[in-house]
């Protein structure tokens, strides 16, 4: 009888190795507060697992992964599994106040999600208030097993985690901003896997190194975990191939400068193709808007094996902050992968033809006397999205009323000259409100950019869903000629976009995923303005079209 069941575990292995390989993974994140030092000075922060940047989360497409998420901190926490899809299981999705009540100080909630179609890398973090300055961390998904990555296997991978560092607490900097109702103050160094490098105020500061071998190839999981700032990144001497963005595949290509915007992740292949020393590694900034930003440069060491730690290391100049041209050249070349085994399904047709203005405002605020009695805010289509108490999802399957409603626009309610001289009210309405699709309905999504304030590269986060990025341009979006340039065919997939400063980006998906799903500007100070709106998908009529009954243990508001 065991030999039966032997061969007939051996006949499934060979014939259906899915149903076998796929495995359910366990992680334990601990929210704790830890003491650091970085520039020379001290503070406590939130971390898991007492890490900064946190662990690394591992898993293979079609596993399953519990993450027991438990809060040893003073404040509320939620986890958000950035990009990943979480078809039908909304509930782990983890923005606080959209699709889960926060987790209290003292309690634990596990997260159940499982990864179906998707590999490469996405990131993790905290998705309340601004504790994902320090609470993120990367996840690789890798192929099936025995499935190949259709670009040559590297030696070696590393995850590689961009993000930034204040002195301050950042609860601080954003309530002080909050009440004075001026933007807050800007970060004091860039990061590199956790260490900015040598900074001139405390020129003793290590870095990161990154050792390698003549003659290999390795494979770089970059990810920007920053909470307001788009990157670029660079290694002196050598080239970037990059092959994936976003966990999706992209036709290859060869560069020199990437640009990685906070919630954007990126796979490069690097070969130790020169000659034996130290290369510089650089993470600067790219703002091409007149808005302050922290110019301090991140660097770590590429260092070859064999090389003299006290030999000059080869060093690179990082390009001009508002080098747009540098930045365009990279989002520009991206297409996907779109092969047999990977195709592009671009929606051909569509049934939500949408326009949603992005940009900032100015409101009214009498105990702002920073701000001379205004404040500024943020919106789409003219809405600054109100947070609620109670949990969109939650709201939505139970039926609790006056929570949200379904009126947010389709259409800016006011049209004007969206990249010219901004209108003498630069004031928003302000509204919990989504919009509603239908199960399997395909949306087309215009984001153009608006010169209130300034005009400003959003980088918007669409959670639930991936989209194709079928066009952008400057100036306002024509809907009549400029549909005629879009990208049907091989346009890069992501779920993270960058809006240009002055101009718009048309994105494409399908509504194949029932819930409640945001999106939102990914640099964290335009979304506590109110940068923010959900989607409502409704459930399907099949059995595998409802969003799945919520875990017992989801925390409660």
């Amino acid at each position: 009888m065991e030999a039966n069941w032997v061969r007939l575990l051996l006949l499934v292995a060979c014939f259906f190795p899915a149903l076998v390989e796929s495995r359910v993974r366990h992680y334990k994140f601990n929210v704790v507060t830890k003491n650091t030092t970085k520039l020379c000075s001290n503070k406590p922060i939130v971390t898991v697992n007492g890490k900064f940047p946190g662990p690394t989360l591992y898993a293979r497409e079609d596993d399953t992964v519990l993450v027991k998420v438990t809060n040893h901190v003073q404040y509320n926490v939620s986890i958000h599994w950035h990009g990943i899809r979480q078809l039908r299981t909304g509930w782990a999705d983890g923005p606080a106040y959209i699709t889960q009540c926060p987790i209290l100080p003292g309690q634990s909630y596990v997260y159940n999600f499982t990864i179906t179609g998707q590999r490469g890398t996405l990131l993790w973090h905290a998705h309340i208030l601004w504790l994902r300055a320090t609470v993120h961390g990367g996840i690789v998904i890798l192929p099936k097993r025995g499935v190949p990555y259709p670009f040559p296997t590297p030696h070696k991978e590393v995850v590689v985690v961009l993000s930034e560092w204040w002195k301050s607490d950042t609860e601080a900097v954003i309530n002080e901003a909050l009440k004075s109702g001026l933007a807050p103050n800007v970060s004091d160094a860039h990061t590199i896997n956790g260490h900015p490098g040598p900074v001139s105020k405390c020129p003793s500061q290590g870095g990161f190194t990154l050792p390698v071998e003549n003659g290999k190839t390795y494979l770089l999981r970059l990810i920007n975990a920053a909470l307001n700032e788009e990157l670029f990144f660079k290694i002196a001497g050598h080239q970037l191939t990059v092959v994936e963005v976003d966990a999706t595949y992209v036709k290859p290509f060869k560069i020199d400068t990437i640009v990685i915007a906070p919630g954007q992740t990126t796979n490069v292949l690097v070969s130790a193709d020169q000659n034996a020393g130290k290369y510089l590694v650089a993470a600067s900034p790219f703002m091409d808007a007149p808005i302050a930003v922290d110019n301090i440069t991140a660097t770590a060491t590429l260092h070859y094996s064999g090389t003299l730690s006290s030999t000059p290391t080869t060093t690179t100049s990082a390009p001009p902050q508002n080098a747009t041209a540098i930045a365009n050249k990279f989002t520009d070349t991206l297409r996907s992968l779109n092969s047999n085994k990977y195709p592009a399904n671009v929606p051909q047709t569509v049934d939500h033809n949408l326009l949603f203005t992005v940009g900032l405002g100015i409101n009214s605020c009498p105990s702002c006397k920073a701000g001379n009695g205004s404040r500024v805010v943020a919106s789409m289509n003219n809405v600054t999205f109100v947070m609620p108490t109670t949990a969109l999802l939650q709201a939505h399957v139970f039926n609790i009323s006056g929570v949200f409603t379904t009126d947010f626009p389709g259409q800016p309610p006011n049209k004007f000259n969206y990249t010219g001289t901004p209108p003498s009210n630069m004031s928003t309405t302000s509204g919990t409100k989504v919009y509603k699709l239908a199960y399997n309905s395909t949306v087309q999504l215009v984001l153009q950019d608006t010169g209130f304030v300034a005009p400003e590269n959003h980088p918007v986060h669409l959670h639930g869903f991936n989209f194709f990025a079928i066009g952008k341009g400057l100036g306002n979006y024509n809907p009549k000629t400029d549909p005629k340039n879009f990208n049907l065919v091989d346009p890069v997939e992501r779920n993270t976009i960058g809006v240009p400063a002055g101009g718009w980006v048309a994105i494409r998906f399908l509504a194949d995923n029932p819930g409640v799903w945001f999106m939102h500007c990914h640099l964290e100070v335009h979304t506590t303005w109110g940068l923010k709106m959900a989607f409502l998908v409704d459930n399907g009529k099949g059995p595998n079209e409802s969003i799945l009954p919520p875990p017992s243990d989801l925390p409660k508001c």
